[in-house]
């Protein structure tokens, strides 16, 4: 059987989510209530039984190590194969690579060790559940060099007109990449591509003195190289601005949403916190929330997510809202439709809100 091996290259990336980015890369934003942008990512690849994971960090990856550890939460603490956390390392004087191509040049080694014949590589934006090994699968039936993978939406959504597009033939052949705003053929920053192969790109475009290896190596390259476009058509979610975040992260309480997303045969998962289940007091009202474990609610929730050991307090308010980690909401405060970060303190009678469009964000560890 063939093996593939992962690359999550959180190079280009850009952090674009404000305060929710202050502290940390995008990939370790929470989202969903327990989860970390970055656990989709790695639980799609471990569900496709690939067992041997680089993330490839340049800035503010301390969270993302931290929230990662040794890949115990996806059965990636092996002897052979595992999760490999590649920061920055440039030590080579003669290195002459740019931008993400420093990734691969400086750690060639990972992919030239690895016994897998492909390689995945991801971002952590595209919020899914995808199955790689059916892109393996189409990808060796039609004798493709690269295969992208792309989401056909249906709405062109604030977030999307950033993306890449794929202009694509009747079977499936990718005739242009590009960021036409109207064109529904999102390309949702995820390739498989044979390990030999992205060898020699690797070691040409470095060459040519490339600074991009997908858009460089790749892109440009067309039509030398047969690009196919693998359709993904399960729940989806493009996180790139707090405005794309709060949409989707209240999405989620649309129970047929939550339930394409996390599947109960593709599990989502994310690093083990071992906390008592919630209370809710005497005199609590909660209606369609989603609540983690470890959260004391007293007062009225409505229409929000509740990340672990949060506390509202008795006659506090919060709708529409999302409260990360350890937040603690006092009596009588008012929230809505506001983002609040781990570890706030939203002081007795304060009222915060912003506007479904434009949500209220409080940076991490802020008293208000």
């Amino acid at each position: 059987m063939d093996r593939i091996a992962g690359i999550i290259n959180l190079d280009h990336e850009q952090d674009m989510l404000n305060e929710l980015t202050y502290f940390r890369c995008g990939a370790a934003v929470p989202f969903g209530g327990r989860y970390r942008m970055i656990d989709f990512a790695v639980s799609n690849m471990t569900n496709s039984r690939i067992e041997s994971i680089a993330v490839f960090a340049r800035r503010k990856y301390r969270s993302l190590m931290d929230h990662l550890e040794q890949g115990k939460a996806w059965d990636l603490d092996r002897k052979r194969g595992g999760l490999f956390i590649l920061p920055p390392d440039w030590n080579d004087p003669t290195d002459i690579s740019k931008g993400d191509l420093q990734h691969f040049h400086n750690n060639i080694d990972f992919i030239r060790r690895t016994s897998a014949d492909y390689i995945l590589v991801s971002g952590s934006q595209h919020i899914c559940n995808i199955d790689f090994q059916e892109v393996l699968k189409e990808h060796k039936e039609t004798k493709a060099d690269v295969t992208v993978i792309y989401k056909r939406v249906s709405e062109m959504l604030p977030e999307y007109q950033l993306a890449q597009k794929l202009d694509i033939e009747g079977n499936q052949r990718v005739e242009a990449i590009h960021n036409e705003h109207h064109n529904p053929n999102v390309y949702m920053e995820m390739f498989l591509i044979k390990k030999s192969l992205l060898h020699d790109l690797v070691e040409k475009a470095i060459a040519h003195g490339h600074s991009h290896f997908f858009r460089d190596a790749i892109k440009d390259r067309l039509p030398a190289i047969h690009i196919h476009a693998y359709e993904y058509k399960g729940a989806h979610a493009l996180v790139n601005s707090v405005e794309s975040y709060y949409r989707n992260s209240t999405n989620l309480l649309k129970s047929e949403e939550h339930d394409r997303l996390f599947k109960e045969e593709a599990p989502i998962l994310t690093k083990v916190k071992n906390e008592a289940p919630s209370k809710y007091m005497q005199g609590s009202d909660v209606k369609n929330t989603l609540v983690a474990n470890g959260c004391v609610v007293e007062g009225h929730v409505e229409d929000s997510i509740l990340f672990r050991g949060v506390k509202v307090g008795k006659g506090a308010v919060i709708k529409n809202s999302v409260i990360m980690q350890r937040c603690d909401i006092a009596e009588g405060a008012v929230l809505e439709n506001v983002i609040l970060d781990k570890d706030c303190t939203i002081s007795e009678g304060k009222t915060l809100i912003g506007a479904p469009e434009k949500p209220f964000v409080v940076a991490k560890r802020k008293t208000m």
